[in-house]
């Protein structure tokens, strides 16, 4: 085995720098989303991030420009543009494969009012 095989075998610790902390305004009443013609099966789904929300709300809802957006967030403009065509992605899998989305940090579970989960 040569050391380039061996590097790609070992668990990489997370590079770069520690993720900032975002803004994020209110959230939405609805957590989760599902195709209606796939009742008793269930896909696979994908999650998305609140700030991936978040951006897809003030930059496709309200208009802004990704700046503004990234300022409201308070993270620069490069990682609010990988955030959001990172959540577009995820979004144009579920529309396309048929997917489930749901929505990362739901709190309805704990609270008792997921109509998902059982009581």
């Amino acid at each position: 085995m040569t050391d380039r095989e061996e590097t790609e075998l070992l668990p990489c610790p997370r590079r770069g720098r520690p993720r900032v902390r975002r803004t994020i305004e209110g959230t939405g009443e609805s957590r989760c989303y599902k195709p209606c013609c796939c009742l008793g099966d269930e896909k696979e789904g994908i999650s998305l991030k609140p700030e991936e929300i978040e951006l897809i709300r003030l930059i496709d809802l309200e208009g802004l420009e990704q700046e503004e957006a990234a300022e409201r967030l308070g993270v620069s403009r490069k990682t609010a543009w990988r955030d959001l065509h990172e959540a577009r992605r995820k979004i144009a899998d579920a529309l396309v494969n048929g997917k489930g989305i749901e929505m990362a940090g739901c709190t309805k579970p704990a609270e008792g009012r997921c109509p998902k989960c059982s009581r």
